[in-house]
């Protein structure tokens, strides 16, 4: 990734950072979730990062974009679970560290930091996914508490997390939704594994009669809508920068293959078909990772709000790696479809980011709306 690091979009601490990490990510051997159980995988990823204090990043403050997106594109390379582990990190600690009280932040966020504490994301219900006006988990305030009846599902770290952000319908309308901080032991709250495509901890979240002190409210009630489209708004650039590390995986992948395949008197690579498949993956890959450090670029110099680069970004990167590692799977012929195949992975692991954090479909609104409202 060196090439990259020397445009202008880092300074020379960022970039000497993504070599080291990268380094280290390449010589650590990551838990591979597909043999030994995933929640596990995770929780051990997890502690490798913190002992590396790289889950500073994740929740801190300052918090830099350009950090962010150079952590996912390089553990997502070398270990889809390890980006897995950071980016949910962020995801439950964005939320806690811009809208939380000190109380929270105080009991959440340093436990976070040293892989105390598993963070994880809770949003999506059955009947919604992108369209958040859809939540229906449902918070009535009894006295100084509120009780909480309803589903959650496709949660990530679901029977890992030990702190879940939560978002719950507190009244009508966009005002109506309200985050919450929930300790993973609350009682009252199931939990259930819903195995996905890659081998990630999954599940659904049965509420019923689950209680929650006042306190757990994070921002006021209400503010709900505000604190998931800001916390998505930071993290969707960094779904773009997991994509594109999973794509470069692939083509570094696929050119040690073709230049080894012998075929019709020479090798794979000598073969003009295969050229071209190979340059058409190294210009997606380079667009992809260039509209990702623009992103992340603006972002950090002060535009808090960017929804039309942060949407082309994630959706041309995840679109961009499918195709990508599709290609690399067709170019590895048979062998790439073999269960456990790298090539067989990356293809199941880059699949949910096309939908994750806002589907393209639903980038290719924003974008538009953006370009309208100019």
């Amino acid at each position: 990734m060196d090439e990259m690091l020397e445009l202008p979009f880092f300074n020379d601490e960022q970039r000497s950072f993504a070599r080291e990490l990268d380094v280290n990510a390449r010589n650590h051997i990551w838990p591979d979730p597909e043999v030994v159980d995933p929640g596990q995988a995770l929780l051990t990823a997890l502690r490798t990062l913190a002992k590396a204090e790289v889950l500073k990043f994740a929740v801190g403050e300052p918090w830099s974009l350009r950090a962010n997106v150079l952590i996912r594109e390089v553990l997502a390379y070398h270990s889809p679970i390890a980006d897995l582990a950071f980016v949910m990190q962020g995801l439950g600690g964005v939320p806690i560290s811009m809208f939380g009280s000190d109380e929270q932040k105080a009991q959440v966020l340093p436990g976070a930091a040293s892989g105390e504490h598993c963070l994880a994301f809770a949003i999506t219900e059955p009947e919604a996914g992108s369209d958040l006006t859809r939540v229906s988990l449902h918070a009535e305030k009894i006295g100084d508490e509120y009780v909480l009846n309803g589903t959650k599902h496709l949660v990530s770290n679901v029977g890992v997390a030990t702190h879940f952000t939560l978002f719950a319908r507190t009244g009508e309308g966009n005002k109506g939704l309200s985050a919450f901080i929930l300790p993973a032991s609350t009682a009252g709250v199931e939990y259930e594994q819903q195995p996905g495509v890659s081998a990630h901890p999954l599940g659904r979240i049965g509420f019923d009669d689950a209680k929650l002190p006042a306190s757990a409210v994070l921002g006021e009630p209400g503010m709900g809508m505000k604190i998931a489209l800001a916390t998505l708004g930071r993290m969707r650039t960094t779904v773009a920068a997991a994509a594109n590390g999973m794509a470069r995986r692939a083509l570094d992948e696929c050119l040690l293959h073709v230049t080894q395949r012998e075929m019709f008197g020479g090798t794979l690579a000598d073969q003009p078909i295969a050229q071209g498949i190979l340059a058409e993956m190294r210009a997606r890959l380079d667009a992809s990772r260039l509209l990702t450090y623009r992103a992340a670029w603006q972002f950090d110099k002060g535009d808090d709000r960017i929804p039309l680069e942060a949407g082309v970004a994630k959706w041309q990167s995840t679109e961009n790696a499918q195709w990508i590692i599709d290609k690399a799977l067709q170019l590895a012929g048979g062998k790439g479809t073999l269960k456990g195949s790298i090539f067989e992975r990356l293809y199941r692991d880059i699949r949910p980011l096309r939908i994750y954090e806002g589907a393209s479909e639903v980038q290719q609104m924003v974008i538009a709306r953006a370009m309208l409202e100019d």
